[in-house]
């Protein structure tokens, strides 16, 4: 006889519950926007230029990819954001983080290091309203890296003394004399930007290639051409250091300058603290500095001397007389970097109509 102390009783599988209309597509929106946001963080990110400061190597129109794998992404400062966001919720004066949460930012490996003439995108290091990695985003080229001397002598930048090669389309300031009246179409049928564009007395001012203005010179109505640039010795104001006595320099008579690099040491004089102040103070992290009666003072003792803790670029606009850049407001720290700027995806002419609103021939075009 069988004794049956227990028996399995068969189990039935409930069917599974299939989703909502509304909960697939919430998870599908999900994933979609949690993968574009490592997308954008470690890979590339879409800008796009909004000024004329690298015409006419970038044109304002041009949408850019910008790779974060050369240089190497950086971690958030303030992991709490929405996603897809920059500094303020779309459409908006809403700030779209909180910096409730702030931590140290670290650079993942990139698989190159900021070069010379490299386009770099970079956080404006002197906005000081936002977290560094959510500062507004400048795009310029990198015309000289930590450890250089940089120079500019009668618009031709120097670094380490040598002259550097200057960008295939380099533009500068130029006034035409002309008693004929000229019409927005004669800039525009010339392909000049119209933003640089100034009637003066006597003709207009333009910003222009030197051979873009060697062919307007030819014109018969043209009574020529002068190229616009400041003399040596005269001061701007706006120049970095924004020193009135020690340096008297301009945008076409600049430097020499000393780029920090990372672990390098200078000495700290009443000359050269103008020339580092901001990068001490407001760059470094250093806790406890200042500056009292023209002299640096780390955590209460003067100092004579200071060591730079991370590296620093200097940058230029291509378009060298309409670029706010590095010889206004000084250098760019490393962790202020971006990425590079690699390619062209689409190009709009502000300027233009119907089908030639999209400036085809620049579509996919790499940047160098």
């Amino acid at each position: 006889m069988k004794v049956k102390f227990w028996e399995k009783k068969p189990v039935t599988k409930e069917p599974k519950k299939k989703k909502s209309f509304a909960r697939e597509w919430g998870d599908a929106i999900l994933f979609a926007v949690v993968a574009a946001s490592l997308i954008r963080w470690a890979t590339f990110e879409a800008y796009t230029i909004p000024t004329p400061s690298m015409e006419k190597s970038l044109l304002v129109g041009d949408f850019l990819f910008v790779s974060k794998l050369h240089y190497g992404p950086r971690t958030p400062i303030t992991p709490l954001q929405i996603p897809l966001t920059h500094q303020t919720i779309w459409g908006t004066n809403i700030p779209s983080y909180s910096d409730a949460i702030q931590l140290p930012s670290y650079r993942l490996p990139g698989f190159s290091e900021v070069k010379r003439g490299d386009v770099v995108v970079f956080n404006y290091p002197p906005e000081d309203q936002h977290p560094a990695d959510l500062r507004t985003n400048y795009i310029k080229r990198c015309v000289a890296v930590a450890g250089d001397s940089i120079e500019v002598r009668d618009m031709q930048v120097y670094v380490n003394g040598t002259p550097s090669a200057n960008p295939e389309k380099l533009q500068y300031s130029y006034f035409m004399a002309t008693s004929k009246i000229l019409n927005e179409e004669f800039f525009l049928d010339h392909d000049m930007d119209l933003t640089s564009v100034y009637a003066w007395e006597g003709g207009f001012r333009f910003n222009a290639t030197p051979e873009k203005a060697a062919e307007l010179a030819k014109l018969e109505f043209v009574d020529g051409i002068t190229l616009l640039k400041e003399s040596p010795g005269v001061q701007q104001p706006d120049i970095f250091p924004h020193v009135p006595s020690n340096y008297k320099w301009n945008q076409d008579f600049f430097g020499p300058l000393y780029v920090p690099k990372e672990g390098a040491t200078v000495a700290i004089t009443p000359a050269t603290l103008p020339l580092y102040e901001r990068v001490i103070l407001e760059y470094e992290h250093n806790d406890n500095a200042e500056v009292r009666d023209g002299k640096l003072y780390l955590d209460g003792k003067e100092a004579n001397q200071y060591t730079f803790k991370q590296n620093y670029y200097f940058m230029m606009g291509d378009n060298r007389h309409n670029s706010m850049d590095s010889r206004y407001w000084g250098f760019v720290p490393a962790d202020h970097i971006v990425g590079k700027a690699v390619m062209i995806w689409m190009s709009t002419d502000p300027y233009g109509k119907f089908l030639n609103k999209i400036r085809w021939n620049r579509i996919f075009n790499i940047i160098e």
